[in-house]
């Protein structure tokens, strides 16, 4: 969003889940932008996922390093064009760690920062229109208990964080703008979350994307 009236603030949303605004400024917003966009061309782009439910997942997606398909992951685009997943770019790995180290830094944070042999090593990207949305669901699907890093470029979205036994309350909603990055680990890396709403129109005019981004970078554990 263009301008702020007041400074919006790091805050701690629940134990090992922080939030801060404004992370990525708009040059690297602009390079990570690029980034998506090459990432998304084929082979091995952006797709539509299908749950094995026959449901539709309104929010497309993009998988780097290894792919994630409805539960789990391969080398492969299984659900896709089957093409094998472009690999994870160590310059987005190590803006993992940044990203952690930014995140528990600060008050409320925490010491369990990510084994320095643990590599971010999974992408998921996620592209949202103005009318798509994510249910509530947990990154479970990996063996090492790393934190999540998450980043937002784009149109603003309302973020729901709930907690770790289900899909509903207690819960607490986050507006994450362009920008910005939401970390999640240590009592909170399982906790549900999803996204409720999108906000059309609300991200930064000179970024020249319609729609949110929201990169999402994970430690398999996977072997």
């Amino acid at each position: 969003m263009d301008g702020e009236l007041f400074p919006r603030e790091r805050a701690v949303i629940a134990p090992g889940a922080v939030h801060v605004p404004d992370w990525l400024g708009a040059e690297r917003q602009g390079e990570l932008l690029a980034a998506c966009r090459a990432w998304a061309r084929p082979p091995a782009g952006l797709r539509t996922v299908r749950t094995p439910g026959g449901g539709v997942m309104t929010a497309r997606q993009v998988c780097l390093g290894l792919h994630w398909f409805p539960y789990g992951y391969a080398r492969t685009a299984v659900d896709g064009d089957g093409a094998p997943v472009k690999p994870m770019p160590g310059w987005l790995a190590e803006l993992g760690r940044e990203a952690v180290a930014a995140a528990y830094g600060g008050p409320g944070g925490t010491a369990d920062l990510p084994d320095p042999a643990a590599a971010y090593d999974i992408a998921l990207i996620n592209f949202y229109g103005g009318d798509s949305r994510m249910g509530m669901h947990r990154d479970a699907e990996e063996k090492s208990a790393a934190p999540v890093v998450s980043l937002s470029l784009g149109d603003t979205c309302v973020f729901r964080f709930g907690n770790t036994t289900s899909r509903g309350r207690p819960y607490r909603d986050v507006e994450l703008h362009s920008g910005d990055l939401f970390v999640f680990g240590g009592a909170s890396r399982l906790a549900y979350h999803g996204v409720p709403k999108v906000l059309p129109g609300t991200g930064p005019r000179a970024l020249g994307l319609t729609g949110r981004l929201n990169i999402t970078l994970r430690v398999g554990g996977l072997g």
